[in-house]
């Protein structure tokens, strides 16, 4: 039995903790206690939410189910901030990268450019290289004709 009496304890402060998420206040700052319509006509047992200084009201009055509304409306546009907000900060995160990726591109841009300036200076040398050898080569053979030349005549 003491079992039983404990978890209904704790149910029903589990229940006052919803209750308190879902209170309504008034224009005076009170919580407005949720009321049923008592007369008859096309409005009996609706719920609503007044002032709880009825009859001496701030005029405050909700009808339950708007209320509902209302709520799940600001938590839609809850979530929604909260999306917004996270991809502002994924947008900060990118534009960060594109800022370090730039960067990185204007040192690689220079890196080219010297590499591009160092080849063309091998490609240079390889020519005159070349050149020199074929001077050579044409030296070698011009005495190589020479000395038959000379030697068959």
């Amino acid at each position: 039995m003491a079992t039983s009496h404990e978890s209904s304890g704790n149910s029903s402060r589990s229940r006052s903790r919803s209750d308190q998420q879902c209170q309504v206040m008034c224009y005076h700052g009170e919580i407005a206690p949720l009321r049923e319509v008592k007369y008859n006509g096309p409005t009996y047992g609706k719920k609503f939410y007044g002032c709880s200084y009825w009859p001496r009201t701030c005029g405050y009055f909700k009808w339950a189910d708007e209320v509902h509304e209302i709520r799940d409306l600001q938590m839609r546009l809850l979530e929604k901030d909260t999306e917004i907000a996270e991809l502002e900060m994924e947008k900060g995160f990118l534009e960060d990268k594109i800022k370090r990726l730039k960067e990185t591109k204007l040192i690689l841009d220079d890196v080219v450019k010297e590499l591009s300036i160092e080849n063309s200076e091998i490609r240079e040398g390889l020519y005159a290289a070349k050149a020199d050898k074929r001077l050579l080569l044409g030296l070698a053979l011009s005495r190589v004709f020479f000395l038959l030349y000379v030697l068959i005549k």
